[in-house]
């Protein structure tokens, strides 16, 4: 026994003098009686795996800390039945609080109707980085819209939101609070599935001035919103409750983070009864997305907490019954660069009828593409062979390219007599 612990002492002093800390990973089982006795022990590297049941006492974090490279996880089982968070009313069901290099996947939140939220970065803390939440469903959280699926209250960077499903929640993500003083920051959001929701399927918040925190990026960042499927053909409110699906606010305007950006790429954006697909100010890239509105308008860039300043609107698809793509309010001498887009509404917009977008009655949609009038699950807007054409490469300088120029433009090719 002695000459083990000399031999640790040994091992614990070189790695110290190598700049390395060890941390020991460990694989730790609870079920719905034991599991909150491990809470508030989760070091760097552990991971909690908790068993199919029914949790009914939440699932506070505060101050859980990993590190980079060994967060600390907390699973749930990845097949046969789950692990079942219900929520509370007028409660939180997943509490963070000061948190750091955590993730949490493969969970189920049930609100069963409850006045209550799923997941809340709490303004009660400081901060909130380094979270992933990946492979989660989220439902039942719909009592009113102000109720959320996933919300952050408190500065949060460098979170990854992916690969979950939100149905019939109020609010499927809340970034930010609304006076901007919770900026939402590097974010990535992938291959979510987000419909069914009384208000926004997301809304980023507009930002303030940023926060100096210890990690917190101040440089030029870019949130990337990626591979998720929005969706509102039911739920939503109307009038003064009516939202768009997406909504993302701006960055700082002056100091740290006023070079951010969105990047908004290869989504699909289904439906909407009572407003827009997607609104948004400030710096912005949408590239490659699917738009289909049959009930109203497609995307719009307008005035809300600031202006649009840089927009870039490249190759996406917009069939809408209303407006499909509408840019207003950009300060004096700056203006959007839109091409590459087959603009689609039941009254075409002239503005960007040009060499470089089609634009077209929406009711050419059948011709021009496999299935533009299916439902979600079998919605094909892969042009017809002859329709959308690319006879002429146009090279386009993207302010924010992803490798390069990028090279398109679609030309319409009429219907043969």
């Amino acid at each position: 026994m002695r000459i083990a612990l000399a031999w640790w002492v040994v091992l614990a002093l070189a790695g110290s003098m190598l700049g390395q800390t060890a941390v020991a990973e460990r694989l730790l089982e609870a079920g719905p009686d034991d599991y909150r006795q491990h809470l508030s022990k989760l070091q760097p590297g552990d991971t909690l795996r908790l068993g199919p049941g029914i949790y009914r006492k939440g699932l506070p974090l505060r101050g859980t800390a990993g590190e980079a490279g060994q967060p600390v996880v907390i699973e749930g089982p990845t097949e046969g039945p789950p692990a079942v968070f219900e929520g509370r009313d007028r409660g939180i069901t997943v509490s963070l609080i000061d948190v750091a290099h955590v993730t949490l996947r493969n969970l189920y939140l049930e609100g069963n109707g409850v006045r209550g939220h799923a997941i809340v970065a709490e303004g009660r803390g400081r901060f909130a980085h380094d979270v992933t939440l990946e492979n989660l469903t989220i439902t039942g959280f719909d009592a009113a819209q102000g109720f959320n699926g996933i919300a952050t209250r408190v500065p949060a960077w460098n979170w990854v939101i992916r690969d979950n499903h939100i149905q019939g929640v109020g609010t499927g993500m809340y970034l930010g609070n609304p006076d901007g003083s919770a900026p939402f920051v590097n974010g990535l959001i992938e291959g979510n599935r987000i419909e069914d929701t009384l208000g926004y399927n997301l809304q980023i918040k507009h930002q303030a001035s940023r926060p100096v925190l210890e990690g917190m990026p101040q440089g030029s960042s870019v949130t990337v919103i990626r591979n998720n499927v929005f969706s509102k053909l039911t739920g939503g409110g109307e009038g003064e409750r009516a939202r768009p699906n997406v909504l993302v606010g701006h960055f700082p305007l002056e100091g740290a983070g006023a070079e951010d950006h969105y990047l908004i790429e290869r989504n699909l954006f289904f439906q909407n009864p009572t407003e827009r697909l997607l609104q948004g100010e400030g710096r912005v890239a949408l590239y490659d997305n699917q738009f289909v509105n049959w009930l109203g308008a497609g995307v719009i860039f307008m005035a809300h907490n600031d202006v649009p300043r840089v927009v870039d609107v490249i190759h996406n698809s917009i069939l809408t019954q209303g407006p499909a793509l509408t840019v207003t309010g950009m300060p004096e001498g700056l203006s959007p660069q839109v091409a590459g887009n087959v603009l689609l509404s039941a009254n075409p917009q002239p503005e960007w009828d040009d060499d470089l977008n089609v634009v077209g009655e929406l009711a050419e949609a059948e011709a021009m593409f496999v299935a533009p009038l299916a439902g979600l699950e079998a919605l094909d807007l892969s042009p017809r062979e002859g329709r959308l054409q690319m006879p002429d490469t146009l090279e386009i300088e993207s302010r924010w390219p992803r490798s390069g120029p990028l090279r398109f433009t679609f030309r319409h090719q009429p219907a043969s007599e």
